[in-house]
Formats: C-alpha cells, sequence, structure tokens
C-alpha cells in the first residue's frame, strides 16, 4: 500500500503518512492537495520540531518495467512502490 507524501509550508519534507490520516487532515482543512501523482499534500502549518526517517530509493530494471520504490529504512517497510513501461522503438 502506497502512503502519501507530505510537506509543510515551507516545502520541507516530513515523514509519509497513511491514507486515512491524510483524509482527516484534508477533511478537517488542516492540509490542502500539493500534487496528485505521486499524492502529495501540504501542511498549512509549519512542523520544524519533526525528524524525518531517511529513506531508500530502489530499482528493478527488467526488460519490460522498471520497478522502482521507496522503502523505510528504519523498518523496512514500502512507502511508495511504482512501475514504468519501458518505451522503446522496434527496428
Amino acid at each position: 500500500m502506497s502512503k502519501v507524501f507530505v510537506i509543510d509550508t515551507d516545502k520541507k519534507p516530513l515523514n509519509p503518512i497513511h491514507s486515512a490520516q491524510a483524509r482527516q487532515l484534508l477533511r478537517n482543512s488542516k492540509a490542502a492537495v500539493f500534487r496528485r501523482f505521486p499524492f502529495t499534500i501540504i501542511l498549512k502549518e509549519s512542523r520544524p520540531d519533526f525528524s524525518v526517517s531517511p529513506l531508500r530509493l530502489k530499482i528493478d530494471p527488467g526488460a519490460k518495467h522498471t520497478g522502482i520504490a521507496l522503502i523505510n529504512d528504519a523498518t523496512g517497510e514500502v512507502v511508495f512502490a511504482a512501475e514504468l513501461k519501458h518505451r522503446g522503438f522496434a527496428i
């Protein structure tokens, strides 16, 4: 399951959150949609005291598709995953 990316008012990244928490922040007008893909919300107040856990980008180059995943280093949890279809030209 993909998590929702969060940035504060200064556009500094925070830890990704569960989609239910993001819906609650949006419903309570504490955040707004910043970007649709990857889905990112921006908080309406800054959070300078929060620490951000490190994320690792993993790439799996395949023959037809390339897999991309963001992994939380502390927990080993998959934060975001996507698949890119190769577009080439046939000769």
